[in-house]
């Protein structure tokens, strides 16, 4: 069983940076890949990226690669969404996510899910 709480979120302007943190329980946060999503209001939840288990392998959305970064430290069984040069359409609850031992982009073949956090970007 793995627990995840998302922190972080808040409200900024466009062109801000934000980081958000997914902290983990669980003495297995090693073998997770960890992604993160987000639902913008009426809308479907959407991948944004994951890193795998060992960091090895990072993977983006199109929408987000080049401005948002995936990191995490597996000693403070902790990822991090490092989120810069914002947009309104990033405004979302951002949610991190948890897979054994395998990536993916979809958000059904995760197992564990935080609770999400509001990010708000203003114009």
């Amino acid at each position: 069983q793995v627990q995840l709480v998302e922190s972080g979120g808040g409200l900024v302007q466009a062109g801000d940076s934000l980081r958000l943190s997914c902290a983990a329980s669980g003495r297995t946060f090693s073998s997770y890949t960890m992604g993160w999503f987000r639902q913008a209001p009426g809308k479907e939840r959407e991948f944004v990226g994951y890193i795998s288990w060992t960091g090895g392998r990072i993977y983006y959305a199109d929408s987000v690669k080049g401005r948002f970064t995936i990191s995490r430290d597996n000693a403070k069984n902790t990822v991090y969404l490092q989120m810069n040069s914002l947009k309104p359409d990033d405004t979302a609850v951002y949610y991190c996510a948890a897979r054994y031992r395998a990536w993916s982009t979809h958000l059904n073949d995760y197992d564990y899910w935080g609770q999400g956090t509001q990010v708000t970007v203003s114009s």
